[in-house]
């Protein structure tokens, strides 16, 4: 090798770790083996770092409710009348809840089953610093859920960061911003900058997920030993393994009785998978996605509708991904949660898994809302997964892109208004049509 290329594979190599030391991705990594490194190593050193993991925790907690609110609120808002939503709007959100519900227990059984946290063993009051108390005025059961989700007061259900009653008034700020049509122009603007805000908010508490995951792993692996990494290592096999099943079982199945191939549908949206899996974000691809869609034959107004929506409301990867990790935070603590608890459960992610929009972190925001709500597994548990989480994004993101397609042919299909000709040929390698 010459002195010039030796000189351009050292130039090349440079440039590549700049690129690398520049992603959140890489930083999280180091903070996780250095965590667990020092964990193993000095454990009482590892423990001292408790407070970075809380302090990340706390952070993610501050803006739960806002951001479920205005993500809710603008959902529902995102037609200009309910009377334009019609037809389109219901079938929608009946597709949405059912491939929530079965992705949500598709991850319940599979945690079931597999029980990736058991065997931890882990104390509550180690995590939060006290006991979990059971006050008379913590709801129980269906019951006292259906009593506690309409607030008192609004002001106080945020204050309280009650995101059950912060869901109730936000589905109705949503239907009336709709009702009021144009008159709720300015304030829907106004929300949809206040969202950007918030999501730039969360992005930057993001920035501090190495230092969180570093104290949180440290700290866990200080006090639990080296067994928790095994336990991590079962809950992210489990997740890809139920995502990809979910991907290509599931939705194989529901696009194949629309006359659509799931690999071809890969392969015409491989640009967007590519560029969701670089940065876990499906906000990123949704105009190219939206105009892909339309080309490949679905109708304009399902399009349009469907997808926006689909960002709040069907998010497949989000809910697999909230039962399994409630369900390991809970085998960790030693928490036996009943078949009800599990129904429980299940039926506040049908609401709270609608919060998660298709930005980086926000799924471990829903995932404390949802802790928050149920009053059974307690939300310094959260601790247990900050080290991992990012590096579940991937999937979790992927699947919410795919399932977002999906939905959109499926509602396309079922209103007469999706041209599978058309389909059929753009997806075997034709120019797509103009639209």
């Amino acid at each position: 090798m010459t002195a010039v290329q030796r000189g351009s594979a050292s130039s090349g190599l440079r440039s590549r770790w700049r690129t690398v030391s520049r992603q959140l991705y890489f930083w999280v990594l180091v903070a996780v083996l250095a965590g667990a490194l020092l964990g193993l190593v000095a454990p009482g050193v590892g423990e001292a770092f408790k407070p970075a993991g809380d302090i990340f925790i706390s952070l993610i907690k501050m803006i739960i409710t806002p951001i479920v609110f205005v993500t809710v609120v603008l959902g529902i808002s995102s037609a200009t009348s309910l009377r334009k939503v019609g037809r389109v709007g219901v079938k929608a959100l009946v597709y949405f809840q059912c491939m929530t519900l079965l992705a949500l227990t598709l991850g319940l059984v599979v945690a079931d089953v597999f029980q990736p946290g058991a065997g931890l063993n882990i104390d509550p009051a180690t995590l939060s610093g006290q006991e979990i108390p059971a006050t008379d005025e913590t709801p129980s059961g269906m019951g006292g859920l259906l009593e506690s989700v309409v607030p008192d007061s609004v002001v106080g259900a945020f204050a309280d960061g009650n995101i059950l009653q912060v869901l109730v008034f936000a589905i109705l700020f949503g239907v009336a911003l709709t009702l009021l049509g144009e008159r709720g122009a300015t304030l829907r603007t106004g929300l949809e900058s206040l969202q950007h805000v918030f999501f730039t908010i969360l992005r930057v508490v993001m920035y501090f997920a190495p230092v969180g995951a570093f104290g949180a792993v440290a700290f866990t692996t200080g006090k639990y030993g080296a067994e928790t990494l095994g336990r991590l290592g079962a809950l992210m096999a489990c997740f890809y393994v139920t995502c990809v099943l979910f991907v290509f079982g599931v939705l194989a199945l529901v696009l194949r009785l629309c006359g659509v191939s799931l690999w071809r549908l890969l392969r015409y949206f491989r640009q967007e998978l590519l560029v969701v899996l670089a940065t876990t974000s499906t906000e990123t691809v949704l105009p190219q996605s939206m105009e892909k869609l339309r080309r490949m034959g679905c109708g304009r107004s399902v399009v349009n509708l469907t997808i926006p929506s689909g960002y709040s409301f069907n998010l497949d990867g989000a809910a697999i991904y909230l039962t399994m990790t409630s369900l390991f935070i809970a085998q960790a603590l030693d928490i036996d949660l009943s078949l009800g608890d599990q129904i429980l459960l299940l039926g506040v992610l049908v609401i709270s898994a609608k919060g998660g929009a298709g930005v980086t972190g926000a799924a471990l925001a829903v995932l404390a809302a949802t802790l928050s709500a149920v009053h059974t597994i307690p939300v310094a548990g959260i601790a247990l997964i900050i080290g991992i989480d990012r590096f579940m994004n991937e999937a979790r993101a992927l699947t919410n892109l795919v399932g977002n397609l999906a939905a959109t042919i499926v509602v396309s299909r079922w209103e007469r208004d999706f041209d599978v000709q058309q389909a059929r040929s753009v997806l075997s390698g034709a120019q797509p049509r103009e639209v």
